[in-house]
């Protein structure tokens, strides 16, 4: 599991006919704060803030297509070279990150092929490295790298 230490963050929020509404600071949008938006949100700001990741080169819930279902992914991390990098997928805190959880990010990853694939609850947090079947398990999430 990787310790995730996250920044002190004070998201706008705002209240339209009872609904409850994130500012992302990302997309420059107005988003649905749901349990789940409220990690995605969260660890976005520790990848830019704690993790210096170019919030440029990160994509939010864009849809990829498995074979002939389109889902949507949480958040992808491309490197300078525009190819994935990383692929987070992201829970609410009272879902457990279990093998379901894990088997989800790994079939995005088949088509996008990111070096890293992160799942996380707000509270837990794993990441893994590796290609096609062969993954190991991360101690810390990579420090984003230089443009070459």
């Amino acid at each position: 599991m990787i310790k995730i230490d996250y920044p002190s963050y004070q998201p706008k929020i705002k209240s339209v006919q009872e609904k409850e509404f994130i500012f992302d600071e990302l997309r420059k949008q107005w988003t649905l704060l749901t349990p789940e938006e409220w990690v995605r949100q969260n660890f976005l700001q520790y990848l830019v803030q704690a993790k210096g990741y170019p919030s440029a080169l990160i994509a939010i819930e864009k849809e990829i297509k498995l074979v002939d279902v389109v889902k949507r992914f949480d958040i992808v991390v491309y490197d300078y070279n525009s190819k994935p990098w990383m692929i987070v997928e992201c829970k609410e805190m009272r879902e457990a990150l279990d093998e379901k959880v894990l088997q989800q990010v790994l079939r995005y990853n088949i088509n996008l092929k990111a070096s890293f694939v992160v799942i996380t609850n707000g509270s837990y947090c794993y990441g893994f490295t590796g290609t096609g079947t062969k993954f190991s398990e991360l101690e810390n999430l990579p420090l984003f790298p230089a443009r070459i």
